[in-house]
């Protein structure tokens, strides 16, 4: 008699989820888990289907959502699950920050981003009801649109001090993260959301081609959160390191105002006459969304994902940081040379961090680990001392610029293209339209002030090509 392996492994996954159930990670992994432990027990169950359950397992039918993709069935979940797979749902997908700051609904992914579920899952469920390659009705504004516009509106009648877009958070935990903590007053959109609503833009506009062959749930999530790439220069292009890329590509100039305006349009057509409603004339409407979505396309698109001090585990600042005066004229371009490797996904890179951060600290007794920002070749910008620390970096001119280091000793070799581009041209777009470098600012490499081969002589000469790069005046 055969072995009953598909008895066997539905056995061992119920007991698994339903252990984790108890005190579940969260993390997309154990969601994907999840999903795929769904879609085995019902192999007949359509993406599309599988969506609509879970929007109802966490109770997002709302007019609005009505409206796009339709009303759910009210009778019994066609799921096969049980009370603490249904639970754990519930949880991971609904949305909702507390008042003492923790956000809700979000989980960890493997590339040491924070994502917000149901923007995600509302965006791709739109995409699979596409009936045409290319156009998805309701995907902008189920996915971000309407978000964006709730916090824009918010900030416009609030005081000057509440925050139109963000924040950021840190989980208590990243090897088994449970709680995240917003770091700051939180906008009526977190950068979680943001990066759901970007996410579910991609993977909505990916999956609607009805043409083509639909794939599971979990296999979408899989090669979009879990690709296993050497390097980011190699890997495919529907992955979420490439988030803010392939977000901007999708999103023409003019595109989102659009997009926010028409969304503002039909949510209140959708709730005439529930309740006063406060009016706001059209031209400064339009005012509103325009400077909410500038800040958005800064934020987002124009400056490159950096990974928080929290999510690589850094040590605290040994005493009191001294102040940067900004804007500054300097960028100052190092490499680590050991750690001797790029480093290629977010647990190399963060290791790499906490290794110089330790160095620095313990074995030349600075306050901190020296630079202000270090790129790795995982597609991310990691922080260091950040926008407004003085650094320790190039000896004599911590103050006048930032040292921006590439994990890796680069005499022979060059940095990633990709880890290039960041530093080279989005980290310093970024810092000249946020008013942190001047519009002239210039580039050296390390050895030019200091008597070092940093930042290797592969790099250095690669340096000297950049548009900001100049020669020591003497």
């Amino acid at each position: 008699m055969d072995f009953p392996w598909k008895l066997f492994l539905t056995i061992f996954m119920v007991d698994a989820i339903s252990h984790a159930a108890v005190d579940p990670p969260s993390h997309m992994n154990h969601f994907i888990h999840v999903v795929k432990w769904i879609e085995a027990q019902d192999t007949g169950l359509e993406p599309v289907a599988l969506l609509k359950e879970l929007r109802k397992t966490a109770g997002l039918d709302s007019s609005f959502i009505q409206h796009y993709l339709g009303g759910l069935d009210q009778r019994s979940s066609r799921l096969v699950t049980n009370s603490t797979v249904t639970e754990y749902l519930s949880t991971a997908i609904h949305h909702m920050v507390t008042e003492s700051g923790v956000e809700k609904g979000v989980v960890l992914t493997s590339d040491g981003t924070t994502v917000a579920l149901a923007p995600l899952l509302l965006g791709i469920e739109a995409g699979l009801q596409s009936v045409s390659k290319g156009r998805v009705r309701g995907l902008y504004p189920l996915a971000l649109a309407k978000t964006l516009a709730a916090s824009f509106l918010h900030r416009s009648r609030s005081s000057s001090t509440a925050h139109r877009l963000g924040s950021d958070g840190c989980w208590d935990n990243v090897s088994s993260p449970k709680v995240f903590t917003l770091a700051d007053v939180a906008s009526l959109v977190t950068d979680a959301q943001v990066n759901g609503g970007m996410d579910g833009v991609i993977l909505g506009m990916k999956v609607a081609d009805p043409s083509r062959h639909r794939a599971k749930l979990s296999t979408l999530l899989m090669q979009y959160y879990r690709q296993r790439v050497n390097g980011l220069d190699s890997a495919p292009r529907l992955i979420s390191p490439r988030r803010r890329q392939n977000f901007k590509r999708l999103s023409r100039p003019g595109f989102l105002k659009k997009q926010v305006m028409g969304t503002l349009a039909v949510y209140q057509k959708l709730n005439k006459g529930q309740g006063k409603q406060r009016k706001t004339n059209k031209e400064t409407l339009e005012r509103i969304v325009r400077e909410g979505i500038n800040a958005f396309e800064h934020r987002y698109t124009v400056c490159p994902a950096i990974i928080p001090r929290c999510q690589w585990e850094a040590e605290p600042y040994r005493g009191t940081p001294t102040l940067l005066s900004l804007p500054l004229s300097f960028m100052y371009i190092h490499h680590t040379h050991t750690p001797g490797k790029p480093c290629l996904t977010f647990e190399q890179c963060s290791r790499d961090m906490r290794a110089m951060q330790r160095f620095h600290q313990e074995d030349r007794g600075w306050d901190d680990i020296g630079y202000s920002f270090v790129a790795g070749s995982d597609g991310y910008l990691y922080e260091g001392r950040g926008w407004h620390w003085q650094g320790a970096h190039t000896k004599g001119q911590n103050s006048k610029g930032y040292g921006v280091s590439f994990i890796g000793d680069y005499m022979e070799l060059l940095p990633s293209t990709s880890a290039r581009d960041l530093v080279r041209h989005q980290l310093a777009m970024c810092a000249v339209s946020g008013e942190r470098l001047v519009a002239d600012y210039i580039v050296h490499g390390h050895r030019q002030l200091v008597n070092t081969a940093c930042p290797g002589e592969a790099l250095y000469t690669n340096v000297q090509t950049w548009e900001h790069y100049k020669e020591i005046q003497t």
